[in-house]
């Protein structure tokens, strides 16, 4: 498991409003488009530079694809980033703070101490 890129994802398509817009729209295909094509990427370098040994297990992978952010969480997502990306997508679906009160909920049955987010 690589919550290094489970976490790379949620930065890098939290950070692109178009991508934000495609993992909304088609979660599989854009998980599927960004580890074949910028899992391997360094963050943050516009250089030719690449790794080719990362990639997503099995769960993390269908985690993304089906905006599981719970799960993510107990595989060790940073709350903060799955917090953010999941406000972008989904918030003006609701009024008020209510997509931040349903993502509290469904994190509730998480007790101390949480999963461990080290990458």
């Amino acid at each position: 498991m690589s919550k290094y890129l489970v976490n790379k994802f949620l930065y890098t398509i939290d950070r692109d409003p178009d991508l934000v817009e495609r993992y909304r729209a088609d979660p599989r295909g854009t998980v599927g488009w960004w580890e074949s094509e910028r899992a391997n990427t360094l963050l943050n370098c516009v250089s030719g530079e690449a790794s080719t040994w990362l990639r997503l297990d099995d769960a993390e992978r269908e985690a993304l694809a089906d905006h599981d952010y719970p799960k993510l969480f107990e595989l060790g997502a940073h709350p903060f980033l799955t917090l953010t990306l999941f406000i972008a997508m989904f918030e003006r679906d609701h009024d008020g703070l209510d997509y931040q009160k349903e993502y509290a909920r469904r994190l509730a049955h998480f007790s101390l101490p949480y999963p461990d987010i080290a990458t």
